[in-house]
């Protein structure tokens, strides 16, 4: 009688927590739906372009790396709201272990891009020349890299003549481009009071020694500057890891609790049906 008291006591603390099980379903839920909504955006991006182009430059296509980033996304955030939401512990333990795997490479991204920093250096420089070579096939990455360029006063990697590896700005005599040995507007020395913007102002500009080339345009690489920025930025960028790092956590924390809650009610629920058939044990 004793053991059976004990038993049914045991039934009244040890359950699934709602809390925890609804907190971890809409947790999941709002990061479902972002996915979608990143997928959605890479996915129109994509139609948007012509065919040619859009096989032209796979590799640094933005709208790429959004869908796969909300591929990713959907995935584990549907293994999370199912998981919770049925209380499969298989479910939650595919989520959490894709959530610790992510929050591990971050976290080795990081450390080996502080330690190996040349290398790392080395392979920003690679990205950045190969989107130089296909600026013009891509409105979305030519976009991307005009906005860096003029938010960080930059032209090119190294510098402004590394637009010379694009076929439109290339510097041969052969290139019957109308850009030849040109750097894109982007690269120009604006007046804060320009009204209209000058897109051939940098017309020509290769073809200038750094002094020159200097009264028209920003004659400094981009790598430089990003690294700089970087350094000068370290509290913010540690801002921005740690609240990309805090929503994981959060996950990988509650999906453990209740992955141990649901082994607790199966493990009580098998116990209770051993002693009920057999109550003389």
């Amino acid at each position: 009688m004793a053991r059976r008291n004990m038993t049914e006591f045991d039934e009244d603390f040890t359950f699934v927590s709602p809390v925890v099980k609804y907190l971890l379903f809409i947790f999941n839920m709002i990061f479902w739906m972002i996915s979608l909504v990143m997928i959605s955006i890479g996915i129109y991006a994509r139609l948007m372009k012509h065919a040619e182009t859009a096989m032209a430059c796979l590799a640094v296509d933005p709208a790429i790396l959004l869908m796969v980033i909300g591929v990713l996304m959907f995935l584990i955030t549907f293994c999370g709201c199912i998981g919770s939401l049925r209380e499969n512990i298989c479910l939650l333990q595919m989520f959490c272990v894709c959530l610790t795997i992510i929050f591990l490479l971050q976290l080795a991204a990081g450390v080996l891009g502080f330690v190996f920093s040349d290398k790392a250096r080395g392979k920003v420089s690679e990205i950045i020349n190969n989107a130089i070579i296909h600026y013009r096939d891509d409105l979305d990455l030519q976009n991307l890299i005009d906005f860096g360029q003029k938010e960080f006063n930059c032209c090119g990697g190294i510098s402004y003549k590394d637009w010379s590896q694009n076929m439109y700005f290339n510097c041969t005599p052969d290139n019957p481009s109308r850009e030849r040995c040109s750097v894109p507007y982007s690269c120009c020395l604006m007046p804060k009071d320009e009204a209209v913007i000058n897109t051939m102002c940098g017309q020509g500009m290769q073809d200038l020694d750094y002094v020159r080339a200097g009264a028209f345009i920003n004659t400094n690489g981009c790598i430089d500057k990003l690294v700089n920025w970087i350094h000068e930025n370290l509290f913010l960028l540690g801002g921005i890891a740690l609240g990309l790092a805090i929503p994981q956590l959060v996950g990988i924390l509650l999906s453990q609790i209740l992955i141990n809650q649901i082994k607790d009610q199966i493990e009580l629920q098998k116990y209770n049906l051993q002693h009920r058939s057999d109550p003389w044990r």
